[in-house]
């Protein structure tokens, strides 16, 4: 609910400030007295641009503020929230237009851009005004009217979630079949490479343990004789090097009772001689074991090479790197055999989802379908009554693709005269049948749309008598469920106000400035007394308003 509107600075308006009525505020006053500029300076709030024209003082910079009540609307809550914005019972929505021309938005005291703004008030206001492209032009708007007639929002909720699951798993699907179709690419490369390596069949460490076999084979005969010629010094000579030791300690053995450090020598002595003669032993244990083998060369030779082949085709220097090569190899032949079985159990699921949602859509389809023709017929009804007895409405509703509201396109058709001849609302109907048309609707559905703030600038163009009582009554009615604020010329809509404002202009020191104030009863019989008779209201015109402002 718009609370209270202020105004400086803005075209002929010095300063004013407004606090609205959260029933039906009708807004009145002579032509040119400046009803319109007061809709500029809001439309400022709501996003529109604007420039340095607008400055009443070009000294001055322009400052309009609304102030709204949101009490715990969770459309609003979540805006604020996703926006980072203080979350309060009272929502201050304020525009500045400095002297250069530059404006600046601000949501309870926070800087935003234009987008946030017109996002922001696109939630809390719906404004009429005459030549807009209206709401009522929009798809959405129309599938909206019929589901509130429908009141099947918890069935809508069910096949919303549903419609997303379905998307999120056929994207999840599409992924699949994207990644099959590399895997195939793939896979004959990647067959080839792990055929290489399972066939050379590597085991940990081998290349490197390899090559130092190899070393030792290829110089085998030489290990041989410096083994053979060790041997010989230490055990097998004419005077090995271990006996002559032995005899050593023979000969020093009797004197070590003789000298202390003399036992200590021996010690280290005997030491050695079991070190040198267990070196001999094994010695002879290497020995034996090495031989030379062509053949074994050979082998290892072959293996490694095709080992060193590999390791410089995919860029590593180790057995373990290839080993580890292969198993992610395996891994992706793995993955591409278990492809198929994935994607269908994925495309399964998708059907699955897919047939609840069509089921779902049947059911709202079937839904709304009820309420096309008592659409149609409570709308016409209506128009008959605010001036419009040859327009008629015709609701049409075609199946199609499924999206995130179901399966049907709705379609509010127009025909203002009778002719037969039904087109879409935005290419047939005139601003005012367009407001007339809108308040008709939404009268029908304030309950179950979560409607804004309604502002309803001249929706009684070309009407009078009868038919702008109707639209007074039914704008009275709509204003118990839903702030209401009109713009009128008709004495029969302004005498249905719960607050009248008046819009006048009035002269200071050498300039015109438009104001505006709120008027007592008697002010307001009076104000409609002129709109009945003209400036000098006659006995009957004042007891005419009386009756209208009474009842």
């Amino acid at each position: 609910m718009l609370k209270k509107l202020v105004i400086q600075n803005y075209a002929i308006i010095h300063e004013l400030e407004i606090q609205f009525s959260e029933k039906l505020n009708i807004i009145t006053g002579e032509t040119g007295a400046g009803k319109s500029i007061l809709m500029g300076a809001l439309s400022l709030i709501l996003g529109d641009r604007a420039d340095s024209s607008v400055l009443l003082n070009r000294e001055k910079k322009c400052f309009v503020e609304g102030i709204f009540t949101i009490g715990s609307k969770p459309e609003i809550l979540e805006f604020l929230q996703e926006n980072d914005l203080d979350d309060e019972h009272d929502l201050t929505i304020r525009r500045e237009i400095g002297v250069n021309g530059k404006s600046r938005a601000f949501i309870n005291d926070t800087p935003v851009n234009l987008d946030q703004l017109r996002e922001l008030s696109a939630r809390l206001v719906d404004l009429h005004r005459q030549f807009d492209t209206l709401e009522l032009g929009r798809a959405d708007f129309q599938r909206e009217v019929i589901d509130a007639l429908a009141g099947h929002f918890p069935l809508l909720l069910e096949y919303q979630q549903s419609y997303r699951n379905w998307q999120e798993t056929s994207a999840a699907l599409v992924v699949l079949n994207e990644q099959k179709d590399q895997f195939n690419k793939e896979y004959d490369y990647n067959k080839f490479l792990f055929d290489e390596l399972e066939e050379l069949s590597l085991k940990e460490n081998e290349l490197e343990d390899a090559e130092t076999e190899l070393k030792m084979l290829s110089n085998s005969e030489s290990i041989k004789a410096a083994l053979d010629k060790a041997g010989y010094v230490l055990t097998d000579g004419e005077e090995p090097l271990v006996q002559q030791l032995k005899i050593v300690l023979q000969q020093l053995q009797p004197f070590t009772s003789y000298h202390s450090t003399l036992q200590t020598l021996v010690d280290r002595l005997q030491s050695v001689h079991i070190e040198l003669k267990d070196i001999g032993s094994e010695l002879d244990s290497v020995n034996s074991q090495v031989q030379y083998d062509p053949a074994k060369i050979e082998q290892l030779s072959n293996r490694m090479a095709v080992g060193y082949k590999l390791q410089k085709k995919h860029g590593v220097n180790s057995t373990a790197e290839l080993l580890a090569i292969q198993e992610t190899l395996s891994q992706k032949l793995e993955a591409v055999l278990n492809m198929d079985e994935t994607i269908q159990a994925k495309q399964a699921e998708v059907q699955a989802l897919l047939k609840r949602l069509q089921d779902l859509a049947k059911k709202i389809s079937a839904n709304r379908k009820q309420q096309l023709k008592p659409l149609q017929d409570k709308v016409n009804k209506l128009l008959h009554q605010v001036g419009m007895p040859n327009a008629r409405l015709q609701v049409q509703m075609e199946s199609g693709d499924l999206n995130a509201f179901g399966a049907d396109a709705v379609d509010f058709l127009f025909d203002a005269n009778k002719s037969n001849k039904f087109e879409p609302i935005r290419k047939v109907a005139s601003g005012g049948e367009l407001s007339r048309l809108m308040l008709c609707i939404k009268s029908l559905v304030a309950e179950s749309l979560d409607l804004g703030t309604l502002i309803f600038d001249e929706i009684d163009t070309g009407i009078s008598g009868e038919a702008a009582k109707q639209v007074g009554i039914i704008m009275r009615d709509l204003a118990k469920k839903r702030q209401l604020i009109s713009i009128t010329h008709q004495p029969q809509i302004a005498g249905k106000a719960d607050a009248h404002f008046f819009v006048y202009k009035e002269i200071r020191g050498e300039s015109i400035h438009t104001n505006i104030r709120k008027l007592s009863q008697e002010e307001r019989i009076t104000a409609i007394a002129k709109m009945l008779s003209g400036e000098k209201p006659t006995a009957a015109a004042m007891e005419n308003a009386r009756e209208m402002v009474m009842n």
